[in-house]
């Protein structure tokens, strides 16, 4: 199969090519990800440049829009993220500043972890510090029921093939709106919404390099410190997670962002966004598999079912939620 758009590409970068001196035959797949994007590494001869980001986002399915006016945003809070170099908006291409091949993912262990997520709360912290309603969409009701419904329709149904009796389809229904209730009574901030270890660069200098932003909203404060402590692909002890959170708190407090006065509080918000967040995943993981023929996410939906069922077994108001996703291991198994 021909791949015309690698070719409409590597016409594109032709035309950079004495520019930024670009070596045409280094280019190679860098990585993709769960959208329609793909990035690809080129080297540069000029080795101030060293080696470049090729980002491929088809205008149809993943309009370029978005992605840089999140990137201005967030380099003007003083986030580490990829500079845009040159932009092909028509075709869907951008050259990038490369923020190397280090995930937090590959890097964190028991020995990183409180150095690295140091650097994370305090991205974090910096982004939040920066926020303004009306500039980034609302992370609104609409949009959490949306997300919500992806675990019945794409998880439930059609992964596991479970059909839900009239009782269930009635708590699960009073579940999203307990959940939904409690998000968006927390105080709104910008959110990434993708801010976890498969999205955060190792790098030297301002730690870390931020990546796939581009569908950043205005929304709940804890719904970042969610998906980088309850995050799919790594999990920690209870203890760690509750001190890092806590350390977050402090220092966005210090900071004069707007958290409660009371941890308890600030941990059953994150909690909760927490639980949103994995219903969520788990419908689009098996979406992923189902619709777009990616199987890699599949592995990663035991973590998050987990993270769930403990969330929704703490909060006795959650408790039939906790059984229907039990129910769900058990059939799985």
């Amino acid at each position: 199969m021909t791949d015309s758009r690698l070719n409409t590409l590597r016409n594109w970068l032709k035309a950079l090519e004495a520019s930024w001196q670009l070596d045409l035959d280094s280019l190679v797949p860098a990585s993709a990800d769960a959208s329609f994007r793909r990035y690809f590494r080129i080297t540069s001869k000029n080795p101030n440049f060293g080696t470049l980001i090729v980002m491929d986002a088809p205008p149809q399915h993943e309009p370029l829009d978005a992605f840089i006016k999140v990137d201005l945003l967030l380099s003007e809070a003083g986030l580490n993220v990829p500079k845009i170099l040159e932009q092909n908006l028509a075709e869907g291409f951008l050259l990038l500043n490369d923020l190397g091949t280090k995930t937090y993912l590959a890097e964190l262990n028991n020995e990183t972890a409180d150095h690295l997520y140091k650097d994370a709360t305090h991205a974090l912290v910096l982004m939040q510090l920066a926020s303004k309603p009306d500039v980034l969409p609302n992370y609104d009701e609409a949009l959490l029921q949306r997300e919500l419904d992806l675990l019945p329709e794409w998880y439930l149904k059609k992964h596991l093939n479970i059909k839900l009796n009239a009782q269930q389809i009635e708590q699960l229904k009073k579940s999203f709106e307990l959940i939904i209730e409690n998000n968006l009574a927390q105080a709104k901030v910008y959110v990434h919404r993708d801010y976890h270890s498969r999205n955060l660069m190792v790098t030297e200098e301002n730690n870390p390099g931020v990546i796939d932003f581009q569908d950043a909203v205005y929304g709940p404060i804890t719904y970042d410190a969610a998906s980088l402590w309850r995050d799919a692909y790594i999990a920690w002890p209870e203890e760690r997670v509750i001190d890092w959170v806590i350390k977050f708190w402090e220092a966005g407090r210090k900071a004069g962002l707007p958290m409660p006065n009371d941890f308890g509080h600030f941990y059953r918000d994150f909690e909760w966004m927490g639980l949103q967040r994995h219903l969520k995943v788990l419908g689009i993981f098996a979406r992923l598999y189902h619709r777009d023929g990616k199987d890699g996410y599949l592995k990663d939906i035991p973590l998050v079912l987990e993270y769930a069922i403990a969330t929704a077994n703490r909060y006795i108001e959650l408790k039939p939620l906790a059984r229907i996703l039990e129910s769900t291991r058990i059939n799985k198994d």
